[in-house]
């Protein structure tokens, strides 16, 4: 409904018009992919527009598929990576805090189901 709305009124600078340093990432994701029959936009209209846009597109469902939440906020993960890894050497950050080393590392392989698994008996 949310793109519905914006049909008329989104745009995003093209590349030229970005900053050559840093843009903000981008994703289009089409939630609510488990109710069909109550669609208004159709995957092929979803896809045009990150064709057009050169975005990357993501339809999930985050009742079925945690897994596609996963893979849709991976996605602006790994485009902030590669511009931090294209950036000036002045907008990296040197080391990694320590209390980010301490932050469990979680991955979809690991068979992670709660949080309650990662938390000591």
């Amino acid at each position: 409904m949310f793109f519905t709305y914006l049909r008329g009124n989104f745009s995003i600078p093209s590349p030229s018009h970005r900053s050559p340093v840093w843009s903000p990432p981008v994703v289009i994701v089409a939630n609510k992919k488990d109710l069909e029959f109550d669609r208004m936009v159709s995957r092929e209209e979803g896809e045009g527009l990150s064709r057009g846009l050169k975005l990357p597109f993501h339809e999930i469902s985050a009742r079925d598929s945690w897994e596609e939440t996963l893979a849709a906020f991976h996605s602006v993960y790994t485009n902030v990576a590669q511009q931090l890894e294209a950036a000036p050497a002045c907008f990296r950050r040197r080391t990694v805090s320590r209390l980010m080393e301490k932050i469990p590392r979680i991955h979809s392989g690991s068979g992670f189901s709660s949080f309650r698994d990662l938390l000591p008996d």
